[in-house]
């Protein structure tokens, strides 16, 4: 039972970290007035940018930074998409990096919040000494749930040894709990059996 509830600990926190990542990113979007032009269709993007550098900032210090090879807005269905992705998450006002990751795309919903991540998704939590890599992850905003699929699978490793790899990976923020739907297999590493175990053998 110990073993259970730190794992849903774990997952809370990177959910929570990760959650907060791409809602720094993504959601704060800009807005330009093209007067009365029409654009030339759904299909086609209202703003193209290229080798993007973003760097949030609150009260002076660097919170996150966001790099893209490609950015492209289309406003007909309030939608961002974005190609070749990184970013950092900062903190001890910018001087440390407590987060980074990367993604080959990624389809932002701007009305609803929801983001869909795809290809070669690589998410390091520093301070909680998590990794997390799939090929796809979607955020659900309303419902505050992160999920991969039914067929690819999510691995999430740590420095210790833990290591889990499954399929139909869900984290509900809310509830705090994170399961596998599909085929999991792992190996979950507990520090403190382990330091109780080294106490009894010097006894």
């Amino acid at each position: 039972m110990k073993a259970h509830k730190r794992r849903v600990l774990i997952a809370s926190r990177i959910s929570k970290t990760l959650v907060l990542l791409l809602l720094s990113l993504f959601l704060p979007s800009c807005t330009f007035d093209y007067g009365e032009e029409v654009s030339a269709g759904e299909d086609d993007p209202d703003i193209i940018m290229g080798d993007v550098d973003y760097v949030r900032v609150r009260d002076g210090d660097p919170v996150v930074r966001f790099q893209a090879e490609l950015a492209e807005r289309y406003d007909a269905r309030q939608t961002m998409e974005l190609r070749e992705f990184s970013f950092e998450q900062f903190y001890d006002h910018g001087n440390g990096v407590n987060a980074t990751g990367r993604a080959g795309s990624a389809l932002v919903e701007l009305d609803s919040g929801n983001i869909q991540l795809g290809k070669s998704i690589l998410i390091a939590v520093d301070s909680e000494d998590i990794t997390i890599e799939t090929d796809k992850l979607s955020w659900q905003d309303e419902k505050r749930v992160l999920a991969g699929n039914e067929i690819d699978a999510v691995n999430i490793t740590r420095s210790d040894g833990t290591l889990f790899s499954g399929q139909g990976f869900t984290a509900d923020v809310r509830s705090r709990t994170w399961t596998f739907s599909g085929a999991v297999e792992g190996i979950f590493v507990d520090k403190d059996e382990d330091k109780d175990k080294d106490a009894d053998d010097e006894e």
